[in-house]
């Protein structure tokens, strides 16, 4: 047990002495700019599966006769 408590003791002294972290103000420019094109792709996707979903309604009302 003594042995777990002293990993996490000095884990935490390398993360505070020997970690550069990013400036504050970056970290949050880079959390809008990946929110922003997440997004984006989430929109492309949902685009692009409405397109098909209609295209093979389409297809499948031809194919059975619906139209």
């Amino acid at each position: 047990m003594a042995g777990i408590v002293n990993y996490v003791k000095e884990s935490f002294e390398e993360l505070r002495t020997n970690v550069t972290w990013t400036p504050w103000a970056e970290a949050q420019r880079l959390t809008i700019v990946v929110a922003v094109f997440s997004i984006i792709f989430s929109l492309a996707i949902w685009g692009v599966d409405t397109f098909f979903a209609k295209i093979l309604g389409y297809i499948y009302d031809l194919v059975l006769g619906n139209i």
